[in-house]
């Protein structure tokens, strides 16, 4: 799926990956700013979060809560500088955990990341327009 979208048509496009997702490890690429974390928040939402969504760049990984008890982890690998960082926190575990997996910056963790996961790059075309490529790996 390719798709063009504004942040008004954000709630659509975060149903339209849950949707296509044929697994629930989404790996999100795009530069800095490009809306990484504004699409993972609606995300988050649209599978029934009331949490408060953040950018975990500091924790590295943040959990929240949906209305039904599912879990969804949300990943920001951007500070790490190897990914002996990554497994020290146990990644494999929640990759292989059947929860939502929601990874920001996963080329910092190529090697560990499922073949089998999502990936999804996102860039912009101007300040208000942005492209969503979603692909079904594995």
């Amino acid at each position: 799926m390719i798709k063009n979208y504004t942040l008004e048509e954000l709630p659509a496009i975060a149903k339209e990956v849950i949707k296509s997702a044929k697994n629930k490890v989404l790996l999100f690429y795009g530069e800095m700013g490009v809306g990484k974390t504004t699409l993972i928040k609606e995300i988050v939402k649209q599978l029934g979060s009331n949490d408060g969504v953040s950018s975990p760049t500091f924790s590295l990984v943040n959990e929240y809560h949906t209305v039904n008890g599912e879990i969804v982890y949300h990943f920001d690998f951007y500070r790490i500088n190897n990914e002996y960082e990554a497994l020290d926190i146990g990644v494999e575990e929640y990759f292989y955990s059947d929860c939502w997996c929601l990874i920001e910056w996963p080329e910092k963790i190529k090697n560990l990341v499922p073949l089998n996961s999502v990936t999804i790059t996102i860039t912009a075309n101007s300040d208000q327009l942005r492209t969503i490529e979603l692909r079904n790996n594995g």
